[in-house]
């Protein structure tokens, strides 16, 4: 057993405040969150075992019980809480195993058909095809084929933390941020044997102080919807919607990206559509 298990119940123990979970508190904290004691109250557990627990000594042994008890006592959200159950079991992990090198003619054909900027990847991050305004809203600085290049194929991670596309693109750079690593943490259970996927966060933990402090708090997201604020080099700051689609039978998902009718941000997006026709 990894000793990302423990380090997983470490950092949501200390996450945690005793007014969040109903304890009282008694006497000065020399850390942050709640003591082990406190955590294994909440579990039905004796202190030695949810210390075990977090030396993943007995992760592979605790009981489907004791982990839904451990998401109900540490108010996981349900990504963090099917990343748990995938550290406690790894058969429960879906092996995604590497994706196809085009995504299906569909795939393409769908958003190529999208009013708004559509973009095409996988768990690891690596962008597999993008539409004309997905490529000029993200990318613009690369060639529009780059997605269909193994030697040039771009990884957004690898673009937001090491500075092609960084943190100047986004107006909330820090949540752009946390999004970014969260996902790839989410990932790393659904398929932790994935080499393409160890070498991107390899990579970035060795390179990126911004990605190596967020990587060792653990967030896990697996976003489907929300905001991005974008400060774009070409037409400036907009807000644009986002939905992520899941194509059935396939490893891949679609960012699409849609600003809100008669606002700024939709001339924006015109704008950026006229730039390079």
């Amino acid at each position: 057993m990894s000793t990302e298990f423990g380090d997983f119940l470490r950092s949501r123990r200390a996450a945690l405040t005793p007014e969040a979970v109903g304890v009282n508190a008694y006497g000065a904290r020399r850390v942050p969150g709640l003591r082990r004691e406190e955590i294994a109250q909440l579990v039905g557990v004796s202190v030695a075992y949810y210390t075990r627990l977090e030396q993943a000594a007995d992760a592979e042994r605790a009981s489907d019980q004791v982990i839904e008890a451990l998401i109900r006592a540490m108010r996981l959200d349900p990504d963090e809480a099917l990343h748990l159950r995938r550290l406690a079991r790894p058969s429960y992990a879906r092996a995604i195993g590497v994706p196809a090198e085009r995504p299906r003619q569909s795939i393409l054909r769908l958003i190529a058909a999208l009013p708004g900027p559509a973009i095409v990847f996988d768990h690891a991050n690596d962008i597999y095809a993008w539409n004309r305004l997905g490529h000029l809203l993200l990318a613009h600085d690369l060639p529009f084929d780059a997605t269909e290049r193994d030697d040039i194929r771009p990884n957004f991670a690898q673009r937001f933390f090491l500075g092609c596309a960084g943190p100047e693109l986004f107006e909330d750079s820090e949540t752009m941020a946390r999004e970014v690593v969260g996902f790839l943490r989410y990932s790393s259970s659904t398929c932790p044997d994935d080499k393409r996927l160890s070498g991107v966060i390899g990579e970035l933990a060795q390179r990126s102080d911004a990605f190596a402090r967020i990587w060792a708090e653990h967030p896990v997201h697996d976003l489907s919807y929300g905001q991005h604020l974008f400060a774009h080099p070409l037409v400036g700051r907009l807000t644009l919607d986002f939905d992520v689609l899941r194509p059935a039978e396939s490893n891949l998902r679609v960012l699409t990206y849609q600003a809100q009718p008669g606002t700024p941000d939709a001339d924006a997006l015109q704008l950026l559509a006229q730039l390079r026709q």
